[in-house]
């Protein structure tokens, strides 16, 4: 019986080495070729509204010029760019060249039916399961000689806290195996601090002695695998020339040998003004003889012109002014369990996007004069996409009653849709720039902890999930306000609205895999 390979997902990377490898060809099938620039400085991906309106990715002129003597592309090599296939490669439906250079289109209806028909599962997660183990290590959280409570931790070291907690969704989703330090003491005010963020920090016991933690930590290691035998000992003690190993030497002593540990990944995630300490902390790890890799992300620092606060204050001024806009906007609905938890999760966005949408290395400045409040309205971080995702619900709940009264029918099966029928350019957009793009953003933090040289600092885009969100939002919103989905309950309206229902559906699984890689539940309702 012959296999049936499974297509692969759309991507934009093999689209773009695909387009480079047909623009470029072999030297002998194309006369005139100059130099081969880099295959990924060929194209580019269209991302604006008005580009996106007659291309969808483009080599420049001055690529052209570079690859061919007279500019023009031979048409073998443009019958090869125009026939583009291959494994997660766009569909084209056309191109030429025009003076800004040589342009593609895509086939959108192709693309459209390819993505949403399926459900759109692929497009939401990492493009691959990956293997290892990673520590983060929270020096913010240490004990020092006490744990921190929420009245001492600064505003930088806050955001160690946040971007740790965030890196670990994100690393956990590719398939590493996630461990946190320090353990913090379960029902300890810390916790009870972060649980309030949705952070959910490792705990143990609070009124264990240090004994007792030494004791337990003994015992996990008389049963390591990496634990030395009797032989082992006496053979590397014999070896060389050295002494042998007399018997009962050691006693009771436990020996581990660090050179045989698996390899696991310690990333640190600390503030640039407790940077030093712990480059000299990993360098005594380096010389006990651990093999595991190294990694640091270093944060800038906080700035409040004017104003001086704790983490605790931070929070609790945040808090204040999320319920004070909640109830301006919503008045006495605002109130009981439920309004709580809304507001809850709303604080712990805006607090998160705040800290997280700068890129790590740089500074972050805060606006916290208690007079400036927090607005409910505009692209406004985190309030602003947890609105968006709770319009998407909205939606949907309107479009399920609709379903009861018997105004619509329920949605059919994607092979029953003629996708073609999404022209609008906002919904392109939000597929192009966001649906099929998601999967290879999540991938970059595995990849940037893989690489090797360029020192210890990881160069890991921390803020880009944040700027994704914030960007999905503007675009849905102005498609949205543009856009009646639910339209007239008329039979041939049907088909346009059940594939924009399609694209939304696949939206708001979106916004949860993203909301999800920050530790925050979607808002359903507001």
């Amino acid at each position: 019986m012959e296999n049936i390979e499974e297509p692969s997902p759309l991507r934009i990377t093999p689209t773009v080495r695909a387009l480079s490898s047909a623009l470029r060809g072999k030297r002998e099938d194309v006369p005139g070729v100059r130099v081969f620039p880099e295959p990924e400085k060929l194209w580019f991906k269209e991302s604006s509204a008005k580009n996106l309106r007659n291309r969808d990715f483009l080599s420049p002129t001055t690529m052209l010029n570079t690859l061919y003597a007279d500019g023009q592309v031979p048409p073998a090599v443009m019958s090869r760019v125009l026939s583009l296939r291959g494994s997660g490669v766009l569909p084209v439906a056309g191109g030429e060249v025009m003076g800004e250079g040589l342009r593609v289109r895509v086939d959108r209806p192709a693309a459209f039916r390819t993505v949403l028909a399926g459900g759109a599962k692929e497009y939401l997660k990492p493009s691959s399961q990956r293997q290892g183990c990673v520590v983060i290590n929270c020096p913010a959280l240490h004990p020092k000689p006490t744990t921190p409570s929420p009245d001492m931790l600064s505003l930088g070291q806050l955001r160690t806290v946040l971007l740790a907690d965030h890196m670990g969704a994100l690393l956990r989703r590719q398939g590493f195996v996630v461990s946190y330090c320090p353990i913090l003491p379960e029902d300890s005010d810390i916790i009870s601090f972060l649980r309030a963020l949705g952070i959910d920090w490792p705990t143990g016991p609070a009124d264990r002695t240090s004994e007792e933690r030494e004791e337990k930590i003994q015992e996990a290691l008389k049963s390591s695998p990496y634990r030395e035998k009797e032989t082992e000992r006496g053979r590397r003690a014999s070896g060389g020339g050295g002494r042998k190993a007399e018997e009962g030497e050691d006693g009771d002593l436990l020996r581990i040998n660090l050179k045989r540990v698996a390899m696991v990944t310690a990333l640190h995630v600390t503030s640039c003004q407790d940077e030093f300490r712990q480059q000299q902390i990993a360098m005594l790890w380096r010389a006990s003889g651990a093999t595991h890799t190294q990694r640091h992300l270093v944060c800038g620092p906080v700035k409040t012109p004017g104003s001086q606060l704790t983490a605790a204050q931070y929070l609790q001024l945040r808090r204040g002014q999320m319920k004070e806009a909640s109830e301006m906007k919503y008045g006495d609905q605002v109130e009981g369990q439920t309004w709580e938890d809304i507001i809850k999760v709303m604080t712990s966005a805006t607090v998160r996007f705040e800290l997280l949408s700068t890129v790590h290395t740089s500074p972050v400045t805060l606006d916290v004069q208690r007079e400036g409040g927090i607005s409910t309205k505009g692209p406004r971080g985190g309030v602003f996409v947890m609105y968006n995702c709770a319009r998407l619900h909205t939606l949907f709940d309107s479009y399920q009653r609709g379903v009861e009264k018997g105004l619509y029918p329920e949605i059919p099966e994607g092979s029953q849709l003629d996708f073609s029928a999404l022209k609008e350019e906002g919904e392109w957009l939000l597929l192009f720039n966001y649906l099929i793009p998601f999967a290879e953003l999540l991938d970059q933090s595995g990849q940037a902890l893989d690489c090797e040289g360029g020192g210890a600092r990881v160069n890991i885009k921390t803020e880009q999930i944040c700027k994704f969100l914030v960007s999905l939002s503007k675009d849905f919103s102005s498609y949205y306000n543009r856009v009646h989905v639910l339209g007239e309950p008329l039979p041939h309206l049907f088909n346009q609205m059940f594939c924009r229902l399609y694209l939304l559906r696949a939206l708001r699984e979106l916004y949860h895999s993203a909301l999800d890689s920050l530790n925050l539940p979607p808002i359903r309702q507001l």
